[in-house]
Order: structure tokens, then sequence, then C-alpha cells
């Protein structure tokens, strides 16, 4: 085994254990035929991940909690009312079918036989304890489920809702949807009980989690007897972790290390995502209240560059907030072409000029200057801001770039920067709501600019009465278009996701929502004969 310098602290614990008591898969494999002779030891899958940390919202497994359901739905944990196939249609899981009685009133029936992994059934008392733990915590789901009762009997749960909800079974799809007993509850540091194939055992916010099979699990043998993930957060040291064996597995790799794993020995699985790399613009920012300066910038981005050069192609150029994979997405609405020149006309005929010549344009003494707020956990995003960096100081903008793992409590803090790029996937639920209810109005969690548009805001309510598919894809159009005529959003690209794994493991695969997968499905590659 080479040697190797890792800095992050869980993998270096990985190292330690593997050696003294090869417990993974990925790390025992050389010891696997003496283990035989005596004892088989737990086979165990570890997967190396760059997201599980509270940077990302997700400090823990409890889906009642902020996006922490995202890493409860990814590892296996837990599972939800209903789910999206391949082709993002909603389809039954842990109910087996729905009723709409009335605009209001929607049944829900539950699947027999379904137990929490501490074998206490599945109940439809035991959901409604969960659905309605859910809207009192959770500020998303409250605006997004419109619940205004939940009554059950048996296997059936009856919502109703405080207005027509054409998207209750897309929501309920969401991760904060992950149902869980309750009679448990929540552990001081956020684990749960849930369905899925596999059940926490340890959890250290922002290190690990170890998980073991779930031996009631309802839908097939979990293909492991044990689970951990490990958080790296660094590229560099989940590239060196995955060719030294220290994992199984990946997600998050940086996009510069693809070629080392496509030459034979590990398993690539990919699809196009609607996870958008985009940027929000702060209006409580003099500098950025300036329609010239958020038009300018968003003629002074390289996009194509950016998805070119720096995702090496894994990415799609974005100029809404959805791909062309959607009916309402890629080219039916019209964003601002990269036109530096353009750019720099507006800037002039705004009055921002370069008055003393450091290469930096003022007005009235300010320096035109934007503070750029990301955070490293995305891979992409510090090599998008070092870009647009270049890109707008050629049009005379200075942009002082602030790329820290603590952006979630500078966000909230409208005076302390300009712009905040981020990464979300912009329709999970297949349906354009999510993305403008989350970021876009004025009752939205994460509306970190306080950007407000009446018109958005009407055709925001003639959303939420619309149950007809079509007219709502109409709407999500013009929607779209409001928000980019506003330069209230940048849109740069979509990313295609991306997992690797050794290909001594099958089962591990991509899906277009980003959020299943640890399922029954992965296991141990059968023997090569």
């Amino acid at each position: 085994m080479m040697n190797l310098k890792l800095s992050n602290r869980p993998l270096t614990l990985l190292l330690s254990v593997c050696l003294a008591a090869g417990l993974a898969a990925g790390c025992s494999g050389e010891d696997k035929a003496k283990q035989g002779k005596t004892a088989a030891a737990p086979m165990t899958f570890v997967f190396g991940d760059t997201t599980f940390n509270p940077e990302n919202e997700e400090p823990n497994v409890n889906p009642h909690f902020k996006y922490a359901g995202w890493a409860a739905m990814r590892y296996g944990v837990g599972e939800t009312l209903f789910r999206y196939s391949n082709k993002m249609e909603i389809e039954p899981w842990l109910a087996t079918s729905y009723e709409l009685i009335d605009p209001l009133t929607w049944k829900l029936t539950l699947r027999e036989g379904i137990t929490f992994s501490n074998d206490r059934p599945m109940t439809g008392a035991a959901v409604k304890a969960c659905l309605e733990h859910l809207v009192k915590v959770h500020d998303r789901a409250q605006g997004d489920l419109m619940i205004d009762s939940i009554s059950a009997e048996g296997q059936t749960v009856t919502i109703k809702t405080k207005r027509p909800n054409p998207t209750l079974l897309n929501y309920l799809s969401d991760p904060y949807g992950i149902i869980f007993d309750m009679e448990v509850g929540i552990t001081d540091d956020g684990i749960v009980v849930g369905t899925g194939p596999y059940k926490v055992t340890k959890l250290v916010s922002g290190e690990t989690i170890e998980l073991v099979r779930n031996e009631k699990y309802w839908n097939g043998t979990p293909g492991f007897d044990q689970v951990k993930v490990l958080t790296i957060s660094d590229g560099d040291t989940l590239t060196m972790a995955l060719q030294s064996g220290e994992i199984d597995g990946a997600y998050g790799m940086p996009y510069a290390s693809y070629p080392i794993f496509q030459k034979g020995g590990y398993t690539f699985t990919s699809t196009p995502t609607s996870r958008t790399f985009f940027a929000h613009m702060n209006f409580k920012s003099p500098i950025v209240q300036d329609p010239a300066v958020r038009k300018a910038i968003a003629m002074g981005v390289d996009k194509e560059r950016f998805v070119r050069d720096l995702l090496n192609g894994n990415g799609y150029v974005a100029k809404g907030a959805f791909p062309s994979t959607f009916a309402f997405g890629g080219d039916s609405v019209k964003a601002k072409p990269y036109n530096p020149d353009l750019a720099r006309a507006t800037l002039d005929a705004a009055g921002w000029v370069d008055s003393d010549g450091d290469g930096i344009r003022d007005k009235n003494g300010q320096p035109l200057r934007i503070r750029w707020l990301t955070y490293p956990s995305r891979q992409e995003q510090p090599l998008l801001a070092e870009s647009a960096q270049a890109n707008l100081k050629a049009i005379g903008i200075d942009v002082v770039i602030n790329n820290t793992a603590d952006h979630n409590s500078i966000r909230v803090r409208p005076e302390l920067w300009d712009i905040y790029v981020s990464a979300m996937v912009t329709a999970p639920t297949g349906d354009p709501a999510y993305f403008f209810t989350t970021h876009a109005l004025d009752r939205s969690a994460v509306n970190n600019g306080h950007y407000h548009s009446d018109k958005l805001e009407a055709l925001a309510r003639e959303l939420n009465d619309t149950f007809d598919v079509k007219k709502r894809g109409e709407l999500a159009v013009q929607m779209q278009q409001t928000v980019l005529d506003d330069d209230a959003f940048i849109f740069f690209s979509h990313l295609k996701m991306s997992m690797i794994t050794k290909d001594t493991v099958v089962g591990l695969t991509a899906h277009p929502t980003d959020f299943y997968e640890i399922t029954a499905k992965l296991a141990p590659a059968p023997a090569k004969q």
C-alpha cells in the first residue's frame, strides 16, 4: 500500500481500523482468504462524500432539520411515501396508492408489513405522527405541503390541505418527507429510526456515519453487512483515498481526477441532473441594487469556458433554473449571453468609469468591488469564483472571494456579501415550483438576496392553484424569465452528476434527483471466474 499523508481525520482513523481489523471490504480484500479460514469478516462498504457536513446543512440524518434528510435518504436510513423513477415520474414507495377525494383532501394507502428498523410497525398512526412533527418544526415543509390536518385509520392516512396543492405528492417525496419512528424520536446527535436498508449505529457530525444492515428490511436483503460514510471535503484527499483503496466509492470527486479512474478497475455511474451552480444577487447591497451592475455581471461571466475547461465538459451551460431535460428548461428562456464589450458599455452609461487608471471602475468615489461568497465542499465552486473573478476584472469589476465553510452564518447577514454562489438541485421533485418556493419568493426560506417581484409573486399564486402539468410548465417559463430579466439570479451551469466505485462493488447508481444512492442493491460484485 502506498504511503499517504492524509490530513482528513476520519480517513486516518479508517486507515488504522483497516490495518488493525480488516473491517472494510476495500481494506480487507488482500486478507479475505486468510480471514475466510477463521471467521468471515463483515463486508463493509466505505463511501467518501464531500457533502455530509454542517456546511451543507446536513449535520446529521434528522429529516426534520433543514437539509439533513438528504443524508438520511442518500445513506439508506429512510424512505418516503412516494419516490421518483429514473424518468422523474412519481411512483409508490412506502405508500401503495393515493386518491384525491376533493381538491383539498388526499387519501393515502400505506404498504402492509413494513416495519421500522427497530421492528415497530409502520402504521397510519406512525406516519401521521411523523408528518405532524415535520410541519411543526420545518419551515420549508410548512410552506410546501400546506397541511391543515392529518387523520389515520389502520393503513390509511388522510391529509387535508389549506388550499389546493397539486404538488403534495411531489413534496412528500422530498427527503424531509422521510417517515421515521417518532415514538423513539430523534437522538441528541440527530439519529432517527427509519425504514431503509441500513440503520445508524454511530454519527459524528461532519466526520462519519456508521451503519449496519437492517435485518428487517422489507424490500430485499441489503448487500453489505456494514456501511461507513466518511466526510472528505478536500478533493485531493478524496482522490488519494479511492486510489489507495481506503474507500470503496466516492461522491464529489474533482473532475480533474476523473482520468485517473478511467483506466480500469473502477466503475462510473453518471446522470444529468438539475443541480445548478447559480448566483444570488443581494438586493440589500447598494452596489448590487444598481441594475447596470447586475446586468454587466450577467454578461461578464464566461459560462461556456467554465463548463468546457473547469468542469471538463461534465456539465451544461445554463440559461435558467432548469436544464433542457425539462419541457420548461433549457432554451425555453432567454438569458443574457457572454458579451464583455456590452457589459463595459452598460457600466459606462451608468457612470461606472475608471477615473484613476487602476483598472477598477468607480462612481462617486466608490470602487466597483463585489464580495463573492461561496463554499468549498462543492469542488467546482471555488473554480467558478476564480474564473468569474478574472472575467469581471477584464470589464473593470474587482471581485473579492470569500470561499468559506462558514457561508451559512454569513449569507444571513446581507451586509457581508454582494453575490452568493451555491449549488442546488432545482427540480428534485420534477416540478418547477421547488426552486421558486425555496429561493425567489417573499416567503422563501432561502431567499438569500431578499429579492422581491410583484409579477413573480402573482405568477407563483397562479402556479399554486394550477393542476395541469402543461400549464404549470408555461408558468415556470414566465417565472424564470422574470428573475432573468431582473438579473436577480445568474445560472451558470447544470451538473452531470457522477459517482465512482471500485469494480469490486455493484449497485451504486446515479439518479436525476441526486438523493437515491445507498440502497439494498449496493453489494460486493460477484467473484470473477
